[in-house]
């Protein structure tokens, strides 16, 4: 069964500066979202399902410990921060409702990154309607490629709130299509990033690859590819790197216009518009036309 996207964890150094950058880019952005080991959140829910988690350190003794403790997705975090610094795009998450069965998976395919996670945290909506969310989280990794990780994330409790109105964004963004991945030789990761989702490759060549995740498109490609065709600045080494997200937007003028009065720096290539990383938006941002 191949695994659907379910949200990127963006980590920022701050996340008043997140909401703010976020914000000015007409994304409605949740309420803070504490987690038991030392991390924060400060959501972005899009229609389908999926979101971007920009995630800070708020508690650095309580993330500490739970590095200390095994706590893969915190000791992820700190590995990508003492790297990359404080800004970027770090993981991939999909979907899955059993995660125990793609933590054994993992395992055999020989890609795990280390033992399941199990946790619960408030959520609150937009219009202040508290709840619980419970997830468990298997993780997977690829030896050569330091600076992204992945993990299958079972929604063990969903929160029973109306989303939708953080699901309207000032920018018109409708969807999250897909996730770019920079790498020197893109072939190299292709078997790891089958075993990982359990889909299908298309477009096979030297230059890069896709993979349909179902709900959206995983765009592996080189350096060249993605300096050319999406004005990424990415190195050719540490193997693969996320580099971008594409949301798929009905009103590429009115997202213009949005982004001219908010004084955002982007270009316009055809029926997309590139947003550059900064920071509080670790990672370029693509706005394409779906009509």
């Amino acid at each position: 069964m191949t695994l659907p996207l379910d949200h990127l964890v963006l980590p920022v150094a701050d996340l008043d500066v997140a909401l703010a950058r976020l914000s000015a880019l007409g994304f409605t952005v949740a309420p803070n979202g504490i987690h038991p080991f030392g991390t924060a959140n400060c959501c972005v829910y899009v229609k389908g399902g999926t979101f971007l988690e920009p995630l800070a350190i708020g508690d650095r003794s309580v993330a500490d410990a739970a590095a200390r403790d095994g706590n893969v997705f915190v000791a992820r975090d700190r590995a990508f921060r003492d790297r990359q610094g404080d800004e970027g795009f770090s993981a991939l998450v999909f979907g899955t409702a059993n995660a125990g069965a793609e933590d054994s998976r993992f395992r055999a395919g020989d890609i795990s990154a280390g033992k399941m996670l199990e946790f619960s945290r408030p959520f609150v909506d937009a219009q202040g309607k508290a709840d619980t969310a419970s997830f468990r989280l298997a993780f997977a990794a690829e030896a050569t490629s330091p600076d992204a990780f992945f993990f299958a994330c079972e929604r063990v409790n969903a929160p029973k709130v109306d989303r939708s109105a953080l699901e309207r964004h000032a920018n018109g963004v409708s969807s999250l299509t897909g996730v770019l991945a920079v790498a020197g030789a893109p072939l190299e990761h292709r078997d790891f990033l089958l075993r990982l989702t359990g889909a299908e490759a298309t477009g096979d060549a030297a230059s890069g690859f896709a993979i349909e995740a179902g709900n959206g498109t995983v765009l592996v490609v080189d350096a060249a590819t993605a300096e050319s065709r999406y004005g990424i600045a990415a190195s050719a080494g540490n193997g693969l790197q996320l580099a971008g997200v594409i949301f798929g937007v009905a009103d590429l003028v009115a997202a213009e216009k949005l982004f001219k009065a908010n004084a955002i720096s982007y270009e316009r290539r055809d029926r997309k518009i590139l947003v550059p990383p900064a920071a509080g938006q670790g990672a370029t941002f693509v706005f394409e036309a779906t009509t």
